[in-house]
Parts: C-alpha cells; sequence; structure tokens
C-alpha cells in the first residue's frame, strides 16, 4: 500500500489503517517516493536539527545587529529577563518553557537577518517556530534526538500539505502563509511529541491557522526582520495554546483541510500592499518608509507625504 497522501483527511486514513502516528507515516512515505533509507532521512534529519541548534543559541550568547540595524539583541533580551532569579525574572508570566521558545524563535531570525545559516521551515521568515518550540521543550523534557526527528517530521507532514494545498509564500497570502504555516506544523508537533494522537494533531494545526487567518505580510523596507521577529514569537505562542487546547481535548469544528482552503482564499482575497510589498501594514506608515533603504523617496512617498492610510494600505 502507498504511503502518499495528497490531504489531511488521507494523511489521517493511513495513520488509522496502520496504527501509525504522523511522523511514522511521513517517514515510510519520503523512503518510498524518494529510494532512500532510513538512515538517510534521519542523517538529513540531524543535520537540520544541529542548523537549529545553533541558530537558537548563537544570538544568545553572541548578539550581534542585523545588516541593516532593525534587529539585533532582543533574543538575549527575552531570555536574559526570563531567566533572571533562577526563571522568576520579568517574564516569567509565559512560564520557562514558552519564555525560552519565543527567544529561540526570534534569535533563529537574528541569524537569519545577519547572513547566517538557518532551516527554512518552512520559509526563512518563519523560521523561528518550530525549532523554537521543538528545541525548548527537548531540553526541559530531555528528549532524545531521535525524538526532536519525529517531531520534525511531523511538522514535515503539515507543511507539506499547506504547499501543496495552499502556500507558504507571503508574497501570495500574506503573513498567514508564512507564520501561519509554521506555527500549524509546530502546534502538530507538539501534540505527538507529548504523546496526542493524529486526531489531535489535525485538531491543533486547524485551531492554529484558524488563530492567524488573515495576517498580513508587511516588513518594514522589504526586509525579513520587522515585524517578522515578534511574528514568529506569536507563532511559537500560538503554537502552544492549540498544542495545549487539542491535548485537553477541544476540537475545532473546521477540518483542517477546510481552513488549509479558507487559508488561501483569504490570502488571494489581501490587498497586494498587504503581500510583501513592503508598502502596506507597518511597512506602509511614514516611519516604516523612512526606514527603508531609500527612505521615502525609494519606498512609499505618497505616505510619507500625506501621512498613513487608516488602513495601513497605500492607494494606488
Amino acid at each position: 500500500m502507498s504511503m502518499d497522501f495528497a490531504s489531511g483527511n488521507e494523511l489521517y486514513q493511513l495513520c488509522l489503517e496502520h496504527g501509525a502516528a504522523i511522523s511514522e507515516v511521513m517517514l515510510k512515505r519520503e523512503m518510498e517516493l524518494g529510494s532512500v533509507s532510513e538512515q538517510s532521512i534521519r542523517e538529513r534529519l540531524a543535520r537540520s536539527l544541529q542548523i537549529m541548534e545553533a541558530a537558537v543559541h548563537e544570538p544568545l550568547g553572541q548578539p550581534r545587529r542585523s545588516l541593516s540595524g532593525l534587529i539585533g539583541g532582543e533574543a538575549w533580551k527575552v531570555y536574559n529577563a526570563g531567566m533572571a532569579a533562577g526563571g522568576r525574572g520579568i517574564a516569567s508570566l509565559c512560564g520557562e518553557a514558552l519564555t525560552r521558545a519565543i527567544a529561540y524563535s526570534m534569535a533563529v531570525l537574528e541569524v537569519n537577518a545577519a547572513m547566517g545559516l538557518i532551516v527554512a521551515a518552512p520559509t526563512a521568515g518563519s523560521s523561528g517556530v518550530l525549532p523554537g518550540a521543538v528545541l525548548s521543550l527537548s531540553e526541559i523534557f530531555g528528549w532524545s534526538e531521535e525524538k526532536q526527528m519525529d517531531g520534525l517530521l511531523n511538522a514535515g507532514a503539515v507543511g507539506y500539505l499547506l504547499m501543496r494545498n495552499a502556500t507558504v509564500a507571503g508574497a501570495e497570502a500574506g503573513c498567514q502563509a508564512e507564520v501561519g504555516a509554521a506555527s500549524a506544523m509546530t502546534a502538530s508537533a507538539i501534540v505527538e511529541l507529548m504523546g496526542g494522537t493524529p486526531e489531535m494533531c489535525f485538531q491543533a494545526a486547524s485551531l492554529a491557522v484558524s488563530n492567524l487567518l488573515g495576517l498580513v505580510c508587511d516588513p518594514i523596507a522589504g526586509l525579513v526582520e520587522v515585524p517578522c521577529q515578534s511574528r514568529n514569537a506569536i507563532g511559537v505562542a500560538n503554537a502552544f495554546i492549540c498544542a495545549q487546547l487539542a491535548l485537553s481535548g477541544i476540537t475545532h469544528p473546521v477540518p483542517f483541510d477546510e481552513m488549509v482552503e479558507a487559508m488561501y482564499r483569504v490570502g488571494r482575497s489581501l490587498p497586494w500592499e498587504l503581500r510583501e510589498s513592503a508598502k502596506g501594514g507597518n511597512a506602509g506608515t511614514p516611519t516604516g518608509c523612512r526606514l527603508s533603504a531609500g527612505g521615502c523617496a525609494g519606498a512609499c512617498p505618497e505616505v510619507c507625504a500625506a501621512g498613513a492610510d487608516p488602513n495601513g494600505i497605500v492607494s494606488e
């Protein structure tokens, strides 16, 4: 029997038929379609984890500004504030696990902005969500490298479905397709890693997409820095919340496949200014324009001249 799948429902049915977790089905699919061994796949996953580990920890030890100067050092501030006084610092209101996850997710964006090596999961702009969650929880629960790989496989399956049936490109469907997708992937992975069922994984993923539905892509100066970094923090927090909800038995009435379709429709209906044009939202404010490389003359002079549109959208 083929282990290939084209929808969440097909993947779920395979899990039921084989009594397998999402990560197990995804592993067998990759082996089958790629004609590769399990060892080969796990070697690649180990390399991805190695890159992720470096990306979440490097900025905490050696903070550095991005080439544009827009971000740099935020991850260190979050981590140190949260971990101060034995984990009872000002950011302890999020708890150790989430505080670590937020700091780690933001750290990856700093590495990316400084031309460092990251794992696009699924994109550079959303690359901090998955490692932020998996690695922070792994440190707390002592998960083995193999178990962490299972988390990546699970997330990969959800990401594949989002790419196949919608998109993960901000330029095509807004940030909901980048951070939203990463959050859904991560929520599903967390559920499996915490012992949840495939059904719970899909509930968490559906909730994650629903919560960030309509999120626009509006990077200042067109750079993957602001508001991308803080949105990775939102993405990982949303993943934690949705995983907690699903593990508690809470369900979302809209199935995962329908949420994926809805996300794509919403994304395609967003004005072009809100799909990575660097002319709407945060980027379309007078300050956002001035922070771009060319200043007002190079970005959106009409906004600087007339003031920001109340909706954050530049009119043609």
